[in-house]
C-alpha cells in the first residue's frame, strides 16, 4: 500500500524557522513543503470556491507525484448541506480540473449539527463524477450506520477516519483508497508505531494521512517521523510513498 502522509494546510507563518527557512516568503512555502512531504490537504478551498488560475498556480509549483487532496467549499458542505448543489459541484470540477494528475481526494467535512440523512447523502453522491475520488467526515453520531457506509461502498467513496483528543476514529473499508485526519495536540514515537502498524494492516491500494497545522510545525515533524516508519517497516514501498 502506498501512504501518503501531509498536513492540513501549508501557508502557516510560524512555521518560518521550524519547518521553513527563516524569512522565507510566503510565496515559496508550497515549493519547499512539497520538497518534504508528498501531500498536503488544502483547507483554503475550504472557505472560498478556488479560481481555475490559483490551482493552476499550485500545480506549477509541486513536482510531479505531489498530491493535493482539497476540502470541499462550505457552500457545498456548511451551507448547501449537500442539497441542490448541482451548479456548485460544476463549478467546483472545472476547477479542480486544473491540478490534473495532482489532485487527490475532495474531502466533503459536514457541520456537527446535521444528523443522518441517507436520501440526501445518495442524491450527492449521484452527482459526483464518476472515478473521482471523495471522503466523507461525518461529525455527528448518526451517521455511522451500516446504510451510510453500504451507500459511500456503492459510489466508491471513503469514510474519513478523524482522531481527535477526545474521540478515536472509525477506521472501516468502503473503496480502494483510505483518507485519515489525525487532530491530537501530541504523537509520541509509540502513537506513530501503532498508527504505522494499522495502517499496513489495511486493505487498501493508497492511503492519505493528515495531521492539523500547529504554530510550533509540528505537525510536518509528525508527518515526516510516520513516513519514515511506514518505510521502515516496508522497505519495498515506492520511494515516493
Amino acid at each position: 500500500m502506498r501512504v501518503l502522509t501531509g498536513t492540513s494546510g501549508f501557508s502557516y507563518a510560524a512555521w518560518n524557522g521550524v519547518f521553513y527557512p527563516p524569512r522565507l516568503p510566503a510565496g515559496a512555502r508550497l515549493a519547499h513543503y512539497a520538497s518534504r512531504l508528498d501531500t498536503v490537504e488544502a483547507n483554503a478551498t475550504f472557505y472560498r470556491m478556488p479560481r481555475p488560475e490559483l490551482l493552476a498556480g499550485w500545480r506549477a509549483q509541486v513536482p510531479a507525484g505531489f498530491t493535493f487532496a482539497l476540502k470541499a467549499p462550505r457552500r457545498i458542505t456548511h451551507q448547501a448541506q449537500l442539497r441542490g448543489a448541482d451548479a456548485l459541484l460544476a463549478a467546483w470540477s472545472r476547477a479542480t480540473a486544473e491540478l490534473g494528475e495532482a489532485l487527490g481526494p475532495v474531502l466533503y467535512q459536514l457541520p456537527p449539527t446535521l444528523a443522518r440523512d441517507l436520501p440526501r447523502l445518495r442524491d450527492f453522491l449521484a452527482l459526483l463524477p464518476r472515478g473521482a475520488a471523495s471522503a466523507f467526515e461525518f461529525r455527528h453520531p448518526s451517521w455511522f450506520h451500516d446504510q451510510v457506509l453500504g451507500a459511500l461502498a456503492d459510489a466508491g467513496a471513503a469514510l474519513c477516519a478523524a482522531e481527535t483528543d477526545e474521540t478515536r476514529p472509525l477506521l472501516v473499508t468502503t473503496t480502494s483508497f483510505g483518507y485519515l485526519r489525525l487532530r491530537r495536540a501530541w504523537y509520541g514515537p509509540a502513537d506513530l508505531g501503532r498508527w504505522a502498524e494499522r495502517l499496513q494492516a489495511q486493505p487498501w491500494r493508497e492511503a492519505f494521512v493528515y495531521f492539523k497545522h500547529e504554530d510550533e510545525a509540528r505537525g510536518p515533524a509528525f508527518a515526516l517521523a510516520l513516513r519514515e516508519l511506514l518505510r521502515a517497516g516496508a522497505p519495498a514501498h515506492p520511494a515516493g510513498a
